[in-house]
């Protein structure tokens, strides 16, 4: 999520309570990350640099510092402050070949990554700075690094409904350089999928993927509005529809993949704790889920720690694979591809529960304060 998505809480990211394993990583499939919360304190202070951008740290302790989030308005001033400092086509371009690197270091062969650009334009970047900026990065991450990464921009929900179609427009002019879906981000309770329904039809007529963020903070008739409303071919985050057994039923039948983000939700304190989190009981229901860390440098979460969370939960992780394989937006070949990666995998070889229960019981303890928005 970002910072506009937070909800009715966040709980304070901490650097010190996640592990991560020794594990040699194996192949993932990401399909929910947030670019500009993928952005290292290193690489902030070297773009606000840059940019003659201020920071209120100099330092990279001092910009872990400020992920150490006091209460809600700290959390969206970290944001504000973040997604000002990325000014330029190669700020974003940096941000995209960055991620890629350490996306691959976990394991991964395919990333799709979100980025939200009416809230830079508003505040006055270019669309083509934006666009190029990000498509150039995920070509460089390919020639750099071997993974392919296809993006996906959020409409962001406050906005209003004419900005969204100007998105959409702005997005066809990129669609041979990997533009291949739109997203909707941000305040999920107050602003419905319903208000961006004509947007989404112009999604379809274009020939873009339908991923909108719901089923987080809002509860299951969000994620109905997403599929009803959007046809939304995958749901980001997704979780609430547990809440509705006629709404899990539906989503097993016409095969919606659902983009989880486990670390995350604990964050934001929409679920307690690992334990009671949702992605078992929409397993079990026959869903196809994927898993994602959504904001890593906001929440102090990586790829594997996401995968290692879901795996101490009792998670397949060749079932995440294969719903990653399902639900993404590439093309044929790609599909393949990755296909034939996961059936090559040893699977078989993967220890399961990564995370003690004591790790489990300090994830739960050390985001136990929920702040709510002043």
């Amino acid at each position: 999520m970002d910072a506009s998505g937070a909800g009715d809480s966040v709980r304070s990211a901490t650097v010190e309570d996640t592990e991560k394993t020794p594990r040699p990583p194996f192949p993932k499939i990401e399909l929910h990350v947030h670019l500009e919360a993928t952005v290292r304190p290193e690489t902030l202070l070297e773009i606000a640099r840059r940019n003659d951008f201020a920071l209120p740290a100099d330092t990279p302790e001092g910009i872990r510092e400020l992920y150490r989030y006091r209460n809600f308005d700290h959390f969206i001033e970290v944001w504000i402050l973040t997604t000002n400092a990325l000014q330029t086509a190669d700020d974003f371009r940096q941000v995209v070949v960055d991620y890629a690197a350490e996306a691959a270091r976990h394991g991964a062969v395919y990333v799709e990554g979100i980025f939200s650009p009416i809230e830079r334009t508003w505040r006055g970047v270019s669309w083509d700075d934006l666009f190029s900026g990000y498509c150039d990065g995920a070509r460089e991450a390919l020639e750099l690094h071997g993974v392919e990464v296809l993006l996906t921009p959020d409409v962001t929900r406050a906005a209003p409904v004419e900005d969204g179609f100007e998105l959409v427009r702005r997005a066809t002019k990129y669609k041979e350089r990997g533009i291949v879906g739109i997203g909707l981000g941000g305040e999920e309770a107050l602003h419905p999928p319903e208000k961006f329904t004509d947007v989404f039809a112009l999604v379809r007529d274009e020939g873009f993927g339908s991923v909108p963020h719901a089923g987080e903070v809002a509860g299951p008739e969000s994620v109905r509005g997403a599929i009803d409303a959007l046809h939304a071919d995958r749901v980001r985050h997704g979780i609430r529809a547990v809440e509705d057994p006629g709404l899990l039923e539906e989503l097993a039948e016409r095969r919606v993949v659902l983009d989880v983000t486990p670390l995350s939700n604990l964050r934001t304190g929409v679920v307690a704790s690992l334990e009671k989190h949702q992605l078992p009981e929409l397993v079990a229901a026959g869903i196809p889920c994927t898993v994602s860390t959504d904001d890593p440098e906001m929440f102090d979460t990586d790829l594997t720690r996401e995968y290692d969370a879901a795996l101490s939960i009792g998670i397949d992780p060749k079932i995440l694979y294969e719903a990653g394989v399902e639900g993404a937006l590439c093309s044929d070949d790609t599909r393949a591809r990755l296909r034939q990666i996961g059936e090559a995998y040893d699977w078989s070889a993967i220890s399961g529960a990564p995370i003690s229960p004591r790790s489990r019981q300090r994830f739960s303890k050390n985001t136990a304060a929920q702040i709510e928005p002043s």
